[in-house]
């Protein structure tokens, strides 16, 4: 059979991860003759297949389709990063279990760690906002109820009458536009914060990334989106692309130098876009990390058969200044965009990362991150296989997005005890997009307190010196597993819009959702978070949703490769009139590129014989 058969008779196959592997023996047999044809094939399946619109599939696939072949081309079709590559980008496969690794301490934990004691004193605010995905192509009155991944914007193939027109402030089908973002801006500086903090995306979520930063003074970190393509950093050991994404982090080092000073911004250089630096006037150290060459979606991670533990040095470079913050009696808040327990993170670096939260637990005050577009958190616990409040050890503040695509824009603010840097209460502030005057004037209000809504429902309630631990969030969590009601409620919260876990108490739908919604909670390790893999189904955010309902991987990056490459083995089965079809083309792109491939084999090598009837190959330069 052609190439172009075992292309259209692997995907209409694949259906297990056995399958799978196969389906990248094609793949990579296709890869093997370039990149233009192994982009061009994706590309004919996509749009054949009307799986997105014309310029949708050649702006995917154009934009990651030759890293993608890259990987192809550098792994075996059948070790454990082809198995993580199916697992990521087609969903046919359980990730491998975790590689065993210990991540080396300088130091052993203390036997009699410092106590940090509050002492009563009012608290200082801190502002916490996510994922603003600023699209500069916003535009007023363009068609708000499109067929691209992202709506609000002109574009050249949709002539039909506007019929929803997009308002000067957004739209929950379109990213942030910039009226939105100053209200934002504004909003945020009405506050009485000490300081801020931004946990990444700021970049639109359509399928191309455009470079946007905001101007006001935030401690920043780096987020998987940031970079082109877009969510892909190569790591160190990448050869000839080492360096591709050097200019984000430069970039950002020079952007952010006057609010996080020198040494910092050197750091963001030399550290992949980590850096560490001590809040001025405190006792507290911000670490923010780069979550990125942990997240399945970026695909440099697929470039090599060897599993590297670290890669880039961002855990070493996290205890270095987790053990720093401990000699010296501070406490740490670490920032990053992603959390560590999702669906969409490597189980390997989960794991890793959990074991530097386990040593330094005394040290570390609080986490914070975004990506995932909801009003969540995740708990870490040195058991996880008896999970209690007296084994919490680790609370993730998980911020909302303000972009409008994922619910009405929201952002935190915590109170934050100035002795122990613990957080007293986090209270989300959001704007209703469904208000008579939004378009006009943004109203921003509190929506809820976390202490006032859930402090007297929990066994006890909260004295007046009790933080927000982990501990009382693990109590929380009891609440949702025995109150539907207060469940609901969070629920509700988490999106500002309502969703989640719908169905009523008693069907078995909805006590499954609660069931895994719950178990996410407690799951900052992601090999506990619930996940599964299930053919016909894709993970999206936090929740697993039908593949031919949504086109979504997760709120943060819209339709991406992945999600294409999973539509395009999840569709319906073709029809012999498709297949004949997308044969002829994928022949027409495939035949020339066989034969330019096989004679560029011939012109490169010369057999001669020698004396002894041997055959020896000499290269022509």
């Amino acid at each position: 059979s052609s190439l172009a058969d075992e292309i259209i008779a692997g995907l209409d196959s694949a259906a297990d991860c056995a399958s799978c592997h196969s389906l990248l023996l094609t793949f990579r047999a296709t890869a093997a003759l370039g990149d233009d044809a192994f982009v061009n094939s994706l590309k004919a399946v996509c749009k054949r297949l009307k799986l997105q619109d014309t310029d949708v599939c050649d702006g995917i696939f154009e934009s990651v389709g030759p890293l993608v072949a890259h990987d192809l081309r550098s792994i075996s079709p059948f070790g454990q990063t082809s198995t993580k590559f199916c697992n990521a980008m087609l969903g046919l496969c359980r990730e491998p279990p975790v590689n065993n690794y210990t991540v080396p301490f300088p130091k052993s934990k203390p036997e009699n760690s410092k106590k940090f004691l509050s002492y009563g004193k009012p608290p200082f605010q801190v502002v916490h906002f996510s994922d603003v995905h600023i699209d500069r192509e916003y535009s007023i009155g363009s068609e708000a109820n499109c067929t691209k991944p992202l709506c609000c914007r002109e574009f050249s193939d949709q002539s039909e009458p506007t019929t929803t027109p997009a308002g000067p402030l957004g739209d929950h089908a379109c990213d942030t536009p910039l009226n939105l973002v100053e209200s934002i801006v504004k909003a945020i500086d009405a506050t009485n914060n000490t300081f801020s903090i931004f946990t990444g995306d700021i970049v639109d979520g359509n399928m191309l990334p455009t470079e946007t930063r905001l101007s006001s003074p935030r401690p920043y970190e780096v987020s998987s989106s940031e970079s082109a393509p877009v969510n892909c950093f190569p790591r160190f050991t990448t050869e000839d692309h080492a360096d591709d994404s050097q200019w984000v982090f430069e970039t950002s080092s020079a952007q952010w130098r006057p609010w996080i000073g020198q040494a910092a911004a050197e750091q963001i250089v030399h550290h992949s876009g980590s850096y560490s630096r001590v809040v001025p006037n405190t006792s507290l150290r911000i670490i923010s990390i780069n979550s990125g060459f942990w997240y399945k979606m970026n695909l440099w991670l697929y470039d090599s058969d060897d599993q590297q533990p670290d890669p880039n040095g961002i855990l070493s470079f996290l205890v270095s200044q987790l053990q720093l913050a401990e000699d010296l009696g501070q406490r740490c808040w670490i920032i990053a965009h992603m959390p560590p327990g999702g669906g969409d993170v490597l189980l390997d670096q989960s794991n890793y990362y959990d074991q530097v939260v386990q040593r330094y637990r005394n040290t570390i005050a609080g986490q914070f991150y975004g990506h995932t577009h909801a009003d969540e958190f995740q708990l870490a616990y040195s058991n996880y296989s008896n999970q209690r409040k007296d084994m919490a050890t680790s609370m993730a503040w998980i911020a909302p997005a303000l972009t409008p695509r994922s619910g009405n824009p929201a952002f935190k603010i915590y109170d934050v005890d100035p002795d122990t840097y613990e957080i007293m209460d986090s209270k989300t502030y959001s704007t209703d997009l469904s208000h008579p005057e939004y378009q006009v004037d943004p109203i921003w209000k509190m929506v809820y307190s976390a202490r006032e809504l859930y402090g007297p429902l929990i066994p006890g309630g909260l004295s007046p010196l009790d933080s927000l631990s982990s501990s009382f969030w693990h109590q929380v969590t009891e609440l949702f597993e025995a109150d539907n009601k207060a469940f609901r409620m969070f629920q509700h919260l988490k999106r500002r819009t309502g969703g989640g876990c719908s169905s009523h108490d008693d069907d078995e739908a909805f006590i499954e959702c609660k069931r895994l919604s719950i178990c996410q909670l407690r799951a900052q390790r992601s090999e506990n978070n619930c996940a599964e893999v299930r053919r016909g189904w894709i993970w999206k955010g936090k929740e697993t949703v039908d593949v031919k309902s949504t086109t979504l991987d997760d709120e943060c990056e819209s339709v991406s490769a992945g999600s294409i490459l999973r539509q395009m083995i999840h569709a319906d089965k073709m029809d012999e009139l498709t297949k004949s079809s997308l044969r002829a083309q994928l022949n027409d792109i495939l035949l020339p590129a066989q034969e330019r491939h096989r004679s560029l084999q011939s012109d490169s090598r010369l057999f001669v014989a020698d004396s002894g009837g041997m055959q020896q190959v000499m290269n022509i330069p």
